[in-house]
């Protein structure tokens, strides 16, 4: 979940995965082809059939859809043929490894492109203060584009319905995916010392410390030194009462933030894997389904991984739980959403429009969903398909850290122009601290300074 990529990876954050996954080459998801995909067709053409909406005002048009290879692409691609049957809409995709995507685009926007015109986007800010965006609330308002009784906004998660809208209440996006960190235990590692699983923040550093050994890590988590790697430090910092962003100004620098930095180092210090400096998400994905640690914390995303047994080696003996708080507070995971929007200079902002609003209905999101997406939508998260696909105690982990999460404080650091910048030197801040190179005091203190700089340009 950085925010560019993997929970935002807000981080969503750039290898691939955000607030997933968010947060290189995106994960397999179970093919829909696989699935009884007829019945499902079928079902979907009825349910699209109850909007009071022309489908086919748009037909013949052709929009390109880009993004990052991620699981959403992933899982909306095999549909894209019967979005073409129900509105006479083509579409002409563009996927690329998400470090790549994520370069690439500003360029394509900034320059004025017309295409593409639909996109997956993380750095709102930037995109809002550049104009590329296209504004969404006349296009909800417009009954000939939109039937928002069919749509029932009441059924998506309650960060989905508060993350795209702005400071003016105006939407620039709608969110596709749902992420947030979330803790990941190897069951055997610690049924093996009768440890139970951890709650707050002390006895994960208790549980961490035990069970280490010379061929397993107690715990790994993100922490080299980049804003992509941010997303599980911003979770620590999160609940201890802290925020990354106040009054336009880096708040990292506080009591707050210095004892979560001095904790998370603590933990990843004492009980985390050689090399624990330059670990990205994927070598902490890697180094828990190769069962090389015994605890992991990141992206809920991670489970679709974890939990097939073509790619894990703890698929049946991983459990999914709450990220854990300090003594006296509550748990404040990081989330995200990976979102769509519409370039502001496309030409075919109706169909473009038509698309986003049949990719996150109802029926859309059932579909993908029973292929083990974590869709924004509370009935997609609650069907039996979903559960399977997912795992049960991973979407219910999933759904609770999703509920804890303060989405303000996530749009604050996710949604600043400077956001990159900002992230980069708390994070910077962050290993050097984990690295033995500063106290917590003094490197959080200099990349608070970092930080502002940076804002004020």
């Amino acid at each position: 979940m950085a925010p560019n990529e993997k929970l935002p990876s807000s981080s969503g954050a750039a290898s691939r995965r955000s607030f997933v996954k968010g947060f290189g080459a995106a994960a397999a998801l179970p093919a829909l082809a696989m699935l009884p995909r007829r019945g499902f067709a079928e079902d979907a053409a009825a349910g699209y059939a109850n909007a009071a909406i022309d489908w086919k005002q748009a037909a013949g048009q052709t929009i390109t859809l880009a993004g990052a290879v991620h699981p959403w692409s992933n899982a909306i691609a095999p549909l894209l043929p019967d979005f073409t049957k129900l509105t006479g809409i083509n579409v002409v995709t563009d996927f690329r490894l998400e470090t790549a995507y994520l370069g690439a685009l500003p360029i394509q926007l900034n320059r004025g492109d017309n295409t593409p015109d639909v996109f997956m986007f993380t750095t709102y800010g930037q995109g809002i203060s550049g104009g590329w965006l296209e504004p969404l609330n006349a296009h909800f308002a417009d009954k000939s584009l939109s039937d928002l009784g069919w749509y029932d906004e009441s059924d998506l998660l309650k960060t989905a319905r508060a993350f795209p809208l702005w400071r003016d209440g105006e939407r620039y996006a709608m969110p596709i995916t749902s992420e947030a960190v979330t803790l990941f235990i190897n069951g055997e590692a610690l049924a093996a010392r009768n440890l139970p699983v951890p709650k707050t923040f002390e006895e994960l550093l208790t549980t961490a410390k035990a069970v280490k050994t010379n061929e397993i890590s107690g715990i790994a988590m993100r922490a080299r030194a980049g804003g992509n790697s941010s997303v599980p430090a911003m979770s620590f910092l999160f609940s201890y009462g802290g925020a990354m962003i106040r009054d336009n100004k880096a708040a990292f620098a506080g009591p707050e933030a210095i004892a979560a930095v001095e904790i998370y180092a603590q933990l990843l210090r004492q009980a985390g894997p050689a090399g624990i400096g330059g670990y990205e998400w994927y070598n902490v994905l890697d180094d828990f389904l190769q069962a090389k640690t015994a605890m992991a914390i990141d992206s809920s995303n991670f489970a679709t991984d974890i939990s097939n047994p073509a790619k894990s080696h703890v698929a049946d003996q991983a459990e999914f739980a709450a990220f854990p708080h300090p003594e006296g507070r509550t748990s404040v995971p990081f989330m995200s959403h990976w979102q769509a929007c519409i370039n502001s200079k496309s030409r075919r902002k109706r169909a473009a429009f038509l698309f986003l609003f049949w990719a996150t209905s109802k029926p859309t999101s059932m579909r993908t969903a029973a292929a083990g997406l974590a869709t924004t939508r509370m009935s997609a998260w609650s069907s039996m398909d979903f559960k399977k696909a997912f795992g049960a105690q991973a979407a219910e982990a999933a759904l609770t850290n999703l509920q804890n999460a303060d989405v303000d404080r996530a749009k604050a650091i996710l949604f600043h122009p400077q956001s990159r910048p900002i992230l980069d030197a708390f994070m910077i801040g962050v290993n050097e601290v984990i690295s033995g190179a500063k106290p917590a005091k003094i490197a959080m203190t200099d990349a608070a300074e970092k930080a502002n700089a940076a804002i004020r340009g």
